[in-house]
């Protein structure tokens, strides 16, 4: 008798190929691993020292009041911080001697220190920032009026946007309000003495070199 070999065939088949299918049900390709990205620096924490030169005037306006001409140096420490680029600056100023109205007449100023914080955001090489501090201001006679020997104190407020060219030259434009209080001052020949504030507005171009 004839035995009918095709069931224990497709027995033996299929003892084989279930092995293989039930790999390929479980097997899945492994998920493609994600590095984020890192966040570089941008560049701005260091110690820097600079030279900065500009305009100054008791008037506002651009094209109001006579301008004059001011220079000097600056230094100061920046550091990156949650987004945002925190700092102090001392910057010492020759003022060209900007003519200030007192009572009766005017005054000069001559010389300004100030000390400034500053706080901006960066945006890639630009920094957008606002300062803010106290300044000491030497002020002279005019012709026709007389006014305090030494420095007298005050305080500034402004805003600016520096601009890196390379990792150590960087350059700035900055505007600066600037305001010294109880200053005293009387006509020259006269005894009669006026208490007053007075102020100024300079622009200014600088650069800086960071360390």
């Amino acid at each position: 008798m004839t035995r009918n070999k095709t069931p224990f065939a497709l027995a033996l088949v299929a003892a084989f190929a279930t092995p293989a299918g039930a790999a390929d049900l479980t097997y899945s390709e492994p998920a493609p691993s994600y590095d984020s990205p890192s966040v570089s620096s941008g560049g701005w924490t260091g110690a820097y020292v600079g030279l900065h030169a500009g305009t100054s005037s008791d008037h506002g306006g651009p094209f109001s009041g006579e301008k004059e001409f001011m220079g000097g140096i600056q230094g100061g420490y920046n550091a990156e911080m949650g987004g945002a680029v925190v700092g102090g600056e001392l910057e010492l100023s020759h003022m060209g001697d900007t003519e200030v109205d007192v009572p009766g007449g005017e005054l000069r100023e001559r010389y300004r220190l100030a000390a400034k914080a500053r706080v901006g955001a960066p945006l890639g090489d630009t920094l957008i920032y606002g300062t803010a501090g106290g300044t000491m201001t030497s002020l002279r006679d005019s012709g026709s009026t007389e006014g305090p020997d030494g420095w007298k104190p005050g305080w500034l407020i402004g805003a600016g946007v520096e601009q890196k060219f390379n990792d150590q030259i960087s350059g700035r434009v900055e505007y600066n309000y600037t305001r010294t209080g109880d200053v005293r001052s009387f006509p020259t020949g006269s005894t009669t003495t006026s208490e007053t504030n007075v102020s100024d507005h300079t622009i200014k171009a600088g650069v800086n070199y960071k360390f």
